[in-house]
């Protein structure tokens, strides 16, 4: 679970002739992620594609760019497999002429319509003017300009203008629509008098007529074109509907072709053999091996290479597997033993593409990575990859995620209405998408709403209203937004979580650094950040420095001594502190840390603080507790009321402000107009009909804004937890394969 799974490395060795069915084989078995040669062999080549790879891809393309052009949605259509490819070709080249067609016609019509919009546009300057189409050009001996632009400006331009004999000017409604008529020395142009002035000319089209029946003609055009243009969307449409399933199963078998007849291209061969690397888990290596030599009776070498572990510094050990013959036709899987793939016709071939001095010789890379979760975690992995893939050598965090950050969000909402709610947001987010990284993401929240509902009981909280007090009971914990002691305990437990968080975290990075670099980096680079870790907090939960408030100690009197809020408080854990000696070696122990941290990366040091800042960061916690609680009451006293009592503050449900022998903190909406007994409760019928928006409205700010509480527990688990260990960077399984959801094997 905090390990991927072990990976081997095989070699698949034999004659050309069958290669076809090995990849057949590999490819319907969808558990070989095969490492693509990188050309480093002396005497081997990066294979051809097999013989279609062209037709294949070509078709595959018209496929696509005809799902394109339909807008083919796999969702609109939905998964089968009963889809008949008989007379694929045929059928698809219908299809395209058809959609070619209307496709065409369509780029045709939308053309002609971005030109009518583009004369409309202009024809509305022509009618602002009132002046018919024809007075507008045919002129020897005027000069005309129709544009926007300030009439006075241009007015006074033209008055100064040398080359200018005479001129009128017409405006229209609109102040900025000119027309600009002139008569200009021979050899000059009117547009050069307007030099400088702020004018914008249009074109003049050669028409007739008055601009507002121009106008309606086009507009009349436009309707043609859109009436033409939802035709031809809806026989799109009824191609969709009638052959998208077909294209959809098309352009999955194409694309399983596609798989195959370029697979070569990632393989090593010679004129008459091929080898093939990759990565397997390896409790399936010997089934494969198994299968692979029944199907293609044992005309091929395979070999277990290396198995992948988790100690060595580019991420993994591969434990070499020397056994001359694994059980299964194998070639050596070192390398050193030549096998003739095909002795009567083959050349001779070895596993490893040749020898280096009895080294095994292979194409390096590193092995993928299979997350191994169980279904209830899985869904956290999205969160994990969010960051990265982790790496083969490292950690998986999933585990650690899908136990603390549900635990942190239900801390700080902690409400049995608003987690049923996050449940139902959740759950329907899960039901209505089928995308992985949804449904992942609905089946978090439903995880996230479950902790807020199990926290709700807790603090007896429902919408914020104290449930629990409807029937005499005392809720087993408090929020503490009335109750200092309550607040500051929780501050002490965040703290406390913080603590125990991040040593899980660098227990984690100190087993990486073991395992992958050995004993002295993990003391010097992980060992020293725990023990300033450790040592810094029990120094301060220590005794040293404590005492009684009335006796002013050196330290707050609610962390340790006799007054700490861990012995005397809400929760009376009865923990005083730890022993003063305990303290003074905590404090040492914080010193070695740092004097070992300076015999490794010495320019850490300035980070020494780091286990004090990222342990109080955990308190946003508490923070954002206090932060939602008091918005839930801000909306609860708006329409409940309030008041107060020796007892405490109460929401107004039982009785009135008149019956409230006590301070009315407020009214509250729901006891405004004539009282009535609705059970138990006591309301003001107009009030509370009145109100009934703003308290809905009201809970629903709190809800979204609480759910920004995720965010704060997400960046405890990034920026705090994974800092300490994770880095990711791991390569992705993807094995050669395909996953039918519109076709099947036959």
């Amino acid at each position: 679970m905090l390990r991927p799974e072990q990976m081997s490395k095989l070699s698949v060795t034999g004659s050309k002739r069958v290669m076809s069915a090995v990849i057949e084989a590999l490819h319907e078995r969808k558990i070989v992620d095969i490492t693509d040669y990188d050309g480093s062999w002396e005497g081997f080549e990066p294979g051809d594609s097999l013989e279609g790879a062209d037709e294949v891809s070509s078709q595959l393309v018209t496929v696509r760019a005809l799902q394109n052009i339909l807008d083919l949605d796999e969702s609109e259509v939905g998964p089968t497999t009963t889809v008949d490819l008989t007379n694929a070709d045929e059928r698809l080249e219908e299809i395209r002429k058809e959609v070619n067609d209307l496709d065409d016609r369509r780029d045709e019509l939308r053309g002609r319509r971005r030109d009518i919009d583009d004369q409309l546009e202009q024809m509305e300057l022509f009618a602002d003017l009132g002046i018919d189409l024809e007075l507008l050009w045919g002129y020897d001996s005027l000069d005309v300009l129709v544009g926007e632009g300030d009439a006075d400006e241009i007015d006074a331009a033209l008055e100064t203008a040398e080359e200018v004999d005479a001129y009128e000017i017409f405006t229209g409604s609109d102040s900025n629509s000119v027309a600009i008529f002139a008569q200009v020395e021979e050899g000059e142009r009117l547009d050069d008098a307007l030099v400088g002035v702020q004018f914008a000319a249009t074109d003049v089209p050669e028409k007739s007529g008055d601009p507002e029946s121009n106008v309606a003609e086009l507009q009349q055009e436009r309707r043609q074109i859109e009436a033409e243009l939802e035709k031809i969307e809806n026989e799109l449409e009824t191609v969709k509907l009638n052959s998208g399933n077909f294209l959809l199963a098309l352009e999955e078998e194409l694309t399983i072709e596609a798989q195959k007849t370029e697979a070569p291209l990632r393989f090593a061969t010679t004129e008459r053999s091929f080898i093939i690397e990759g990565w397997v888990p390896t409790e399936k290596y010997d089934e494969l091996a198994d299968q692979l030599n029944t199907e293609v009776e044992g005309q091929i070498e395979m070999s277990e290479l290396k198995r992948a572990q988790y100690t060595e510094t580019s991420g993994h050990q591969e434990q070499e597997v020397h056994d001359e013959d694994d059980g299964h036709g194998g070639a050596a899987a070192d390398g050193g033993q030549p096998v003739d793939a095909e002795p009567d016709t083959a050349d001779e071939v070895v596993t490893d593409g040749g020898h280096s001095d009895g080294d095994l010789v292979t194409v390096e890379d590193e092995p993928p990575v299979i997350q191994r979760n169980s279904k209830i975690v899985n869904p956290f992995e999205i969160l994990v990859r969010a960051v990265n893939q982790p790496k083969y050598s490292e950690f998986d965090p999933t585990i650690a995620l899908f136990l603390t950050f549900p635990l942190f969000f239900g801390f700080m909402i902690g409400d049995v209405g608003y987690g049923l709610l996050y449940v139902l947001i959740g759950y329907a987010v899960y039901k209505k998408f089928d995308t992985e990284a949804l449904s992942n993401f609905g089946s978090i929240v439903v995880w996230l709403g479950l902790w807020t509902i199990v926290f709700g009981v807790l603090y007896g909280e429902i919408l914020g209203l104290h449930f629990l007090e409807w029937f005499d009971i005392h809720p087993v914990i408090e929020k503490g937004i009335s109750d200092r002691e309550w607040a500051v305990t929780w501050l002490l437990i965040s703290v406390i979580a913080g603590w125990i968080h991040l040593n899980i975290g660098y227990l984690f990075n100190f087993v990486e650094e073991y395992t992958v670099h050995g004993a002295k980096p993990a003391v010097v680079e992980v060992g020293s950040w725990l023990l300033m870790l450790n040592g810094l907090w029990v120094f301060l939960f220590s005794k040293v420095g404590a005492g009684p408030a009335e006796a002013n100690p050196t330290k707050p009197s609610f962390l340790a001594g006799p007054d700490a809020y861990l012995n005397a408080g809400p929760l009376g854990f009865g923990f005083t502190g730890f022993p003063e000696i305990m303290g003074l070696i905590g404090l040492a122990l914080f010193v070695i840390g740092i004097l070992i941290l300076l015999t490794g990366p010495w320019y850490e040091v300035v980070e020494f603080l780091v286990p004090l800042a990222h342990t109080l960061s955990y308190t946003r916690l508490t923070a954002v507790l206090l932060a939602k609680a008091g918005m839930a009451l801000a909306v609860n006293l708006l329409y409940f009321g309030a008041y107060r009592d020796e007892e405490g503050f109460h929401f107004m449900h039982y009785t009135t402000p008149d019956q409230a022998h006590s301070e009315v903190v407020f009214g509250g909406l729901s006891n405004m107009g004539s009282q009535v007994a609705v059970g138990p409760l006591q309301i003001g019928i107009e009030g509370a009909i009145l109100g009934i928006p703003v308290y809905l409205l009201g809970h629903v700010v709190v809800l979204a804004i609480g759910g920004t509480a995720a965010i704060q527990a997400i960046r405890l688990e990034y920026f705090e937890f994974f800092e300490k260990f994770y880095e990711g960077g791991g390569k992705k399984y993807e094995p050669f394969g395909h996953e039918r959801t519109h076709t099947t094997d036959n």
